[in-house]
């Protein structure tokens, strides 16, 4: 091998050349004159790149160059699992039924329940009484709405009861009303 510190091209070598052709990790060799070695480092991957030369090379750097900073985390909400929680998912019953103290109300149960992995924050309750006559015939429907009972958490049922109305003249003597419909709006 030659004194002055240039390489053979005709040696065996271990080992393989990284991708900016300087010699992989645990590679040393030397080119040039003693004045100005060529350094190698290990790249934050564990990958060889060539290193910053210093004061003495003819690179007039002195920092390294600038990197783009890595995205930041994506916030997770809820169970705090690191997971994305899953949106809500509201269910709802038939309605329950018993009756009030006047024949134009009657008391209303229904049961939610939320199998999502967040909580339902808002929503609305739309009922459909229907007004029936002395012999069973179903004289008209009228809906009334109330606010959903939010919030519902996750993995939640609950039921909920309201009294539910229609103005007094709908529901003359011999008739009465059934709460039949339930529908519900949800966030």
């Amino acid at each position: 091998m030659p004194l002055d510190g240039s390489r053979s091209t005709s040696g065996k070598r271990s080992g393989r050349n990284s991708p900016g052709g300087a010699p992989a990790s645990g590679d040393t060799a030397a080119s040039g004159s003693p004045d100005t070695p060529e350094r190698t480092a290990t790249g934050p991957g564990g990958d060889s790149s060539p290193a910053t030369p210093g004061p003495t090379g003819t690179d007039s750097r002195t920092t390294p160059p600038a990197t783009s900073p890595a995205p930041a985390p994506r916030p997770t909400s809820g169970n705090g699992n690191g997971k994305t929680p899953t949106p809500a998912d509201l269910t709802w019953g038939d309605p329950a039924t018993r009756p009030a103290d006047r024949r134009w109300c009657q008391k209303v149960t229904v049961g939610f329940g939320n199998s999502g992995g967040t909580a339902v924050r808002a929503g609305s309750v739309t009922f459909g009484t229907h007004v029936i006559g002395a012999l069973g015939i179903d004289w008209g429907m009228v809906d009334s709405v109330v606010d959903l009972p939010v919030p519902i958490a996750p993995g939640a049922h609950e039921d909920h009861t309201w009294t539910v109305c229609v103005d007094a003249w709908r529901v003359p003597l011999g008739m009465h009303i059934e709460t039949r419909d339930v529908s519900v709006q949800w966030k």
